[in-house]
């Protein structure tokens, strides 16, 4: 899952180089569509940490954060499930 390479933490991207941009976009658009939409309204900025949290919220058991080297802007989270959340989750869909 791509997402914006941030914090969670305001005062961890002060020096972000798109900070002020991102923030702007994430407020004026990000957050007010999910609300609208009656999501979580968590925005463009919602940072490492809390997509973490929820991801491992969501049943993931594993969550590895790549970041290449040509890609300044993006995280890359690789989310995976034990054999066994798999196995329940599955039971869960049927």
């Amino acid at each position: 899952m791509p997402d914006i390479d941030a914090s969670s933490h305001v005062h961890k991207n002060l020096n972000h180089p798109m900070g002020p941009m991102l923030y702007t976009i994430s407020c004026m658009h990000c957050m007010t569509v999910s609300l609208a939409l009656n999501g979580e309204g968590l925005g463009a900025m919602w940072g490492e940490e809390q997509a973490r949290t929820l991801l491992v919220e969501a049943g993931f058991t594993h969550v590895d954060v790549k970041r290449l080297p040509h890609d300044g802007h993006n995280s890359y989270f690789i989310a995976t499930r034990s054999d066994k959340a798999k196995t329940d989750f599955i039971r869960e869909s049927k």
